[in-house]
């Protein structure tokens, strides 16, 4: 986790910054790091919030966007459900996409173990320190901190890292593909509703996926059961009784 900080808290400290310059005031930024702790969902909402938007186009951009979480907490259940309801939710809260992204590489077996929460926990303490303290120095420091620095750019490597790390198979190439086209396709939007569009467009794209692949492992099981009596007929056929099956 130490070496994917650097970008969580390249990350952090440019929201802290975009969350100053963007009129919210230092002590709401400070409750908003760290009550919200989601990066991508604080800068998703951080100019609807600067142009005035109206209070469901907020609510409903920061859910699409941590929509990805529900997925994630779905392939943790079977690791953590055995857990007290009181530390599940905590999990809930400390919970990221490098953790996730680390967890899986660890522990690809989904059944309990006794090392993973130790390890989650050793995962989750790095991520939400790594985060928030660039963040609450970008916060306090933000009115010194010019633009002309680029922080921005740095906060889109530091998103790319991320999001390259949780490419690990076709159907998330092809999501990732259809969101960037429909986000640039619906730019013109207000409100910066292209990233509603482009959210939409990348989940149907893997439910898309996820259906014809299904589809495709439903057939070769079909052809397979089919095959078996077939090949175990010939079994019991004696040398003969094959030669003339054939």
């Amino acid at each position: 986790m130490l070496g994917t900080g650097v970008g969580v808290g390249a990350w952090g400290l440019v929201t802290g910054v975009a969350m100053v310059k963007s009129g919210m005031s230092v002590p709401l930024a400070l409750l908003m790091s760290i009550l919200v702790y989601a990066g991508s969902a604080q800068l998703a909402v951080i100019p609807l919030l600067a142009v005035g938007a109206p209070l469901w186009v907020v609510w409903l951009t920061a859910a699409c966007v941590n929509l990805r979480f529900v997925i994630f907490s779905s392939m943790w259940r079977s690791y953590f459900q055995h857990l007290p309801l009181r530390q599940r939710l905590a999990i809930g809260y400390f919970s990221g996409d490098v953790i996730f992204v680390a967890f899986m590489k660890r522990f690809a077996v989904p059944r309990p173990a006794p090392e993973q929460v130790p390890f989650f926990w050793g995962a989750a303490c790095v991520n939400w320190l790594a985060w928030q303290v660039p963040s609450i120095v970008g916060i306090v420091l933000a009115n010194a901190i010019p633009l002309s620095w680029g922080l921005g750019f740095a906060g889109v490597l530091a998103l790319l890292g991320v999001l390259l790390s949780l490419l690990f198979d076709r159907a998330t190439w092809l999501a990732t593909g259809v969101a960037a086209t429909a986000a640039m396709a619906a730019f013109a939007l207000p409100l910066k509703l292209n990233i509603l569009v482009a959210i939409a467009a990348a989940v149907a794209a893997g439910l898309l996926m996820e259906a014809v692949e299904q589809q495709r492992q439903r057939r070769q099981k079909i052809l397979k059961n089919a095959a078996e009596p077939v090949e175990a007929a010939g079994d019991d056929l004696p040398d003969s009784g094959r030669d003339e099956r054939v």
